[in-house]
């Protein structure tokens, strides 16, 4: 498209003063008039697409323990460990039991410990991934591994949420089909919920806990910015349209669209204090930091019951290398209530029958004493659990040794994590690829192995 009587420099010059549409109209002509018209008839790269196969789940809430959970203080019983606590580790270390007591729940049988009784009011529907193992044990690569598929930082990759929103499309074209509540914003940052060579309207929408999100509201009238929208994404999509354009254009083009849509939902949507009273208790909402989990999950399901595809929540400071027994005390406290009362909610909302939720960290924790009171990290075996759509209940795949440190059942790397995460939607990982720098890339690269044995 052509801009006939005005140049681009004298037009934006012309937005950015409030001169606006209305006055630049004359001049802009008939033509653009019409181009601006056909603009609305442009296929939307946010719409909803067809997944490879029939999907098990349509959307993902992954429930984030940055730091890495000790598993054998909280999920994962070991009577080996309680028996010979004290007594050299089989790869050194003094072997350490757990100072909390556990019990077993539900049908299942499921143990926990004290520190989760009401994330363990749900044991009969949890779907255990036992067997979990990754590639390194420093936190840095590790989140960026698990929440991108290369445990390299500086070899930016796609975020797992960006690789299925533009596999699937978004289920609401007013709202971000991805959401990152509170992301981790050291070990990666950005990184972790980042486009990387896709483009940028697939990458996550990053807003905090008390639902703000930066540069939401709008400065001028809502017909006046759309006016002048409307302008310059005609010129983003001729400069798009023009020889040696940059890929980012079009990514440009539909995130100023997408974030003008948010004006209009996102607030509401974000405003738990519209929820009945009788539900803020059940997640525990309170004020101040204590509160901030527990506000995290409340959005989580307003989020996904409004059609966001990927909404991830993180709860840090799971890295007790010291203080273990206190900070976990502390953590549990504040993710046990509300990661329950989530779980309710969606089934009672019959959400869970679409949503699938994961519930894990970037790896575990030895069953070894680092100094009076830690653990150290463990890569070989660790658990995360998920509870919804497309998995069975009350299943377990996978275990480790009888001390928790080796993954010896139902091994499955962070890259099988991917794959079978990806298939829950409908999406094959070795399909879903994306053409950059002369290859085609894939969340899981060159690896991943789909286990199908804990499809429902």
């Amino acid at each position: 498209m052509s801009i006939p009587t005005i140049s681009r420099r004298q037009a934006l010059k012309s937005v950015g003063a409030g001169f606006g549409y209305v006055a630049l109209a004359g001049m802009l002509g008939q033509e653009t008039r019409r181009a601006f018209a056909a603009e609305k008839s442009v296929p939307k790269p946010l719409a909803p697409k067809e997944p490879h196969f029939k999907p098990r789940a349509k959307r993902i809430i992954f429930m984030f323990m940055q730091g890495s959970m000790s598993q054998v203080d909280t999920v994962e019983y070991k009577p080996q460990l309680q028996k010979d606590g004290g007594k050299p580790g089989p790869g050194g270390g003094t072997l350490t039991a757990s100072k909390f007591k556990f019990q077993q729940y539900g049908e299942t049988g499921a143990w926990f410990s004290e520190l989760l009784p009401n994330i363990a009011r749900h044991a009969d529907k949890m779907c255990w991934l036992r067997g979990l193992h990754t590639d390194t044990p420093a936190h840095p690569q590790a989140v960026v591994q698990l929440h991108t598929g290369s445990a390299n930082a500086a070899l930016t990759r796609p975020s797992m949420g960006a690789w299925m929103l533009y596999g699937l499309g978004s289920e609401n074209q007013d709202l971000p089909g991805y959401v990152t509540i509170n992301p981790p914003p050291n070990f990666g940052g950005a990184v972790n919920f980042g486009n990387a060579f896709l483009p940028a309207h697939f990458q996550g929408t990053r807003i905090n806990d008390a639902g703000y999100l930066p540069n939401l509201k709008a400065e001028t009238p809502r017909s006046l910015q759309r006016q002048q929208l409307d302008l310059i994404q005609a010129m983003n999509r001729e400069l798009a349209a023009g020889p040696g354009a940059p890929d980012a254009v079009d990514g440009i083009i539909e995130s100023y669209e997408l974030a003008f849509r948010m004006q209009g939902q996102v607030p509401d949507l974000l405003d738990i204090s519209k929820e009945p009273q009788k539900v803020r208790e059940s997640y525990g909402i309170k004020p101040g930091p204590a509160g901030a989990f527990a506000r995290q999950c409340l959005m989580a399901r307003r989020l996904s019951e409004a059609g966001v595809r990927f909404v991830e929540i993180c709860q840090p400071n799971w890295d007790h290398h010291s203080n273990l027994h206190q900070g976990l005390k502390q953590n549990c406290a504040a993710v046990d209530q509300a990661t329950g009362a989530l779980l309710a909610d969606l089934e009672q909302r019959g959400l869970l029958d679409e949503t699938l939720v994961l519930f894990g960290s970037e790896f575990g924790r030895l069953p070894t004493a680092q100094g009076p009171d830690g653990r150290d990290h463990n890569i070989t075996g660790y658990p995360m659990f998920m509870v919804g759509a497309g998995v069975k209940k009350g299943f377990v795949h996978g275990k480790t040794d009888e001390y928790g440190i080796h993954a010896v059942e139902g091994r499955m790397h962070t890259a099988d994590l991917h794959a079978t995460l990806l298939a829950l939607l409908g999406l094959d990982h070795e399909q879903l690829t994306y053409r950059y720098s002369g290859r085609d890339f894939r969340l899981t690269d060159v690896a991943g192995k789909v286990a199908t044995e804990i499809f429902a």
